[in-house]
């Protein structure tokens, strides 16, 4: 397993099932404790609500009117006091007589106090006295007595409810609010593992994609894409960088391959030439000439034809900044550098706004290549080139009319491209490249080129331009 995989799974994987447990475990826990807790006080609350209306309806009962401990050591088929205490609670009655005496024992039996016996013996009916947490017998059962004087010296009635019971159930239910809590707790764990897994399942593989094209060099490694959320995003992005990258490897493998075989020509040419150097003196002063000046002119091809490479290889990372620019006057500029270095006449015609966002050098070589591909295959220069600029919708249009040979048609898809030259053409100076480059400018202003035959003779090549787009869009 190679270490940035191991380390992804390890954080987080780990990281998601950590933190989803524990959330689960505080949600589950504070709400199992606030339950626990508001229900404990409910029983408890209510016991002791029960336990308080049994006190004050035996308060009543011996306040009312005069009772004595018989009254209440058996119950009575019609309904006595004992009866009122035990039947809606279920609450022990233990009878004492005067002094403490016991009269009648509960079930089971209440101790009594020393504090018991001078409620038993006094005088005023009512006397109250209460005991908490009272163990009864050898069990462990607690309850909360209550002892109440008949009056008189007749003696006292003691009532008594157990607590030990609702504790149990309370204890049992905590327990149980306990194991319920591990039991979410954990399964909230596994769940958080198994959705950490899925979640990062898909990272795993995006990151070991990228470890793959990082080792291998290799950009066509397919990137496995599913969903639509921010990690499919981040996948689909990763898988089109690699896509654009394979692309601008393959773009940069075949200009190096054009441009190796369209250099072998020049520089055998230039290797002959050189070799005859030797000769210079054998040489008649007209082959002397010649040879100097197809050395000049095979200089100027390589040096031209190095120029355009150097332009073409560097077109989509141009690093020209993007400004406001007139067409019309980037033409007028192209016209007159054109007439100054050819001699032809070059006429500029403009309708409309003709103001973009562009790189002024970039369209101005654009333009340029255009006026001097035409200028190149007019050679009779009987009428003048014609470079012609208006505004197509939200576009410029430029195009440069020359009366040529024109293009033939089978040529018309294909003058674009990199090295092409049309078998006529071959024959004459050039690259190849000055067309290429054209439609590398276009394609970075949101353009794109065109060339069609002129009516009459010769022919129209141009291109259109809307602004020039950021470089990582030029690259889609």
């Amino acid at each position: 397993m190679r270490p940035g995989l191991s380390s992804l799974r390890s954080s987080l994987r780990t990281t998601f099932t950590v933190s989803f447990a524990a959330v689960a475990a505080v949600v589950t826990v504070l709400i199992g404790f606030l339950s626990y807790d508001a229900a404990a006080r409910l029983v408890r609350v209510d016991q002791q609500t029960v336990f308080e209306g049994v006190v004050r309806d035996l308060l009543d009962e011996v306040r009312g009117r005069p009772l004595s401990p018989a009254d209440f050591a058996t119950a009575d088929a019609d309904g006595g006091p004992r009866d009122e205490i035990v039947r809606p609670s279920g609450t022990v009655v233990q009878v004492l007589g005067p002094g403490g005496s016991m009269v009648d024992r509960g079930h089971p039996t209440l101790p009594v106090t020393a504090a018991d016996r001078p409620v038993a013996a006094a005088r005023v009916a009512g006397r109250l006295v209460e005991h908490r947490d009272v163990e009864v017998g050898d069990s462990d059962d607690v309850y909360r007595v209550a002892t109440v004087s008949l009056g008189g010296g007749r003696g006292a009635v003691q009532v008594a409810q157990e607590f030990s019971g609702t504790e149990d159930l309370l204890r049992d239910l905590q327990q149980r609010t306990v194991l319920l809590e591990a039991a979410v707790v954990t399964a909230a764990g596994l769940f958080g593992w198994w959705l950490a897994r899925r979640i990062t399942s898909r990272l795993v593989r995006l990151t070991g994609a990228a470890e793959d094209v990082a080792r291998t060099g290799s950009l066509g490694i397919q990137v496995p894409v599913a969903g639509y959320d921010e990690v499919a995003r981040l996948g689909r992005s990763f898988d089109r960088m690699l896509g654009r990258l394979a692309q601008s490897e393959d773009d940069q493998r075949r200009l190096v391959q054009d441009a190796g075989h369209e250099l072998r020509t020049p520089l055998t040419s230039l290797r002959t030439n050189i070799s005859m150097l030797r000769r210079m003196d054998e040489l008649p002063p007209a082959a002397r000439e010649e040879l100097v000046a197809d050395l000049a002119q095979e200089s100027r091809e390589l040096t031209d034809l190095v120029n355009e490479l150097v332009a073409l290889a560097a077109g989509r990372s141009d690093s020209e900044p993007v400004g406001r620019v007139t067409v019309a006057d980037l033409a007028d500029d192209v016209a007159v550098a054109a007439r100054r270095r050819t001699g032809r006449a070059v006429t500029v015609r403009v309708s409309g706004d003709t103001v973009i966002d562009g790189r002024p050098a970039a369209l101005q070589r654009a333009v340029s290549n255009l006026v001097d591909n035409a200028a190149k295959f007019d050679r009779g220069g009987g009428e003048p080139i014609e470079l012609v600029v208006t505004r197509d919708r939200d576009a410029v249009r430029i195009e440069v009319l020359d009366r040529g040979p024109g293009i033939a048609e089978e040529d018309l898809d294909r003058v674009f491209d990199r090295f092409y030259r049309a078998p006529d053409a071959r024959s004459l100076p050039g690259s190849g490249l000055g067309l290429s480059i054209v439609r590398e400018v276009a394609t970075a202003h949101a353009g794109k080129p065109f060339a069609h035959r002129r009516k009459g003779g010769g022919a129209i090549t141009g291109f259109t331009a809307t602004t020039a787009t950021p470089p990582e869009q030029e690259r889609k």
